[in-house]
């Protein structure tokens, strides 16, 4: 006999079938959640450039990012998966692109500096390989695909939030900024048992301009 599962019951058997996943890709998950670009926000030694250049290909990959919550309304075969996507996409084209593009200003970069810039490779490959992924498969296929994204965010996040105090004299760095790149999952992992949108992700603040 059959049980219905609750939502809480479907969130925790999600964390759980996740948490699988990336034991048996244990050595690479690390990597990119402890790759050298975050290691270098916390550390105060990032350049510059580099964060710059994130910026712009964050913009680029939030429009990618939405598209793939687009597909995943199409994908999800019942309404309340069809309205938790929907609200996503929602969060990421009226919330989240409006805080990215106030963040991208304090820069010194303009929506047509964003909107010109051309996508790298790295971003066009993962992309690609969600939506490709996507149309290819189920919802739980394409939200595999998006789980790097989704939920690396949130421990390299808690990672970084941890070594923040250690490092404080040695990087300008503005913590709880409403600027932060929270990806638009809250409502889904507070379902799973954890919530992360309240994590305060360091970011850099923007150079001094001269008077």
């Amino acid at each position: 006999m059959w049980t219905e599962l609750t939502g809480e019951q479907i969130g925790q058997e999600r964390m759980r079938f996740f948490e699988r996943l990336k034991a048996a890709a244990s050595a690479e998950w690390r990597v990119y959640t402890e790759h050298p670009f975050t290691n270098g926000m916390a550390d105060g030694l990032l350049a510059e450039a580099a964060f710059r250049h994130y910026l712009v290909q964050d913009y680029l990959f939030l429009i990618e990012f939405a598209r793939a919550y687009a597909l995943a309304v199409y994908k999800s075969p019942k309404l309340a998966d069809m309205r938790e996507a929907a609200a996503g996409l929602s969060a990421i084209l009226d919330v989240e692109m409006n805080l990215h593009v106030k963040l991208c200003a304090g820069w010194g970069l303009s929506p047509h500096d964003l909107e010109r810039a051309p996508p790298a490779i790295e971003t066009l490959a993962y992309t690609r390989y969600v939506l490709d992924t996507g149309m290819r498969g189920d919802l739980l296929a394409l939200q595999v695909a998006l789980a790097p994204c989704v939920i690396g965010y949130a421990e390299i996040a808690a990672r970084l939030a941890a070594r923040r105090e250690a490092h404080a004299e040695r990087t300008p760095i503005a913590v709880g900024s409403p600027n932060m790149p929270v990806r638009p999952t809250r409502r889904s992992r507070r379902k799973r048992g954890r919530t992360w949108s309240a994590l305060p992700i360091p970011i850099p603040r923007p150079p001094a301009r001269p008077s």
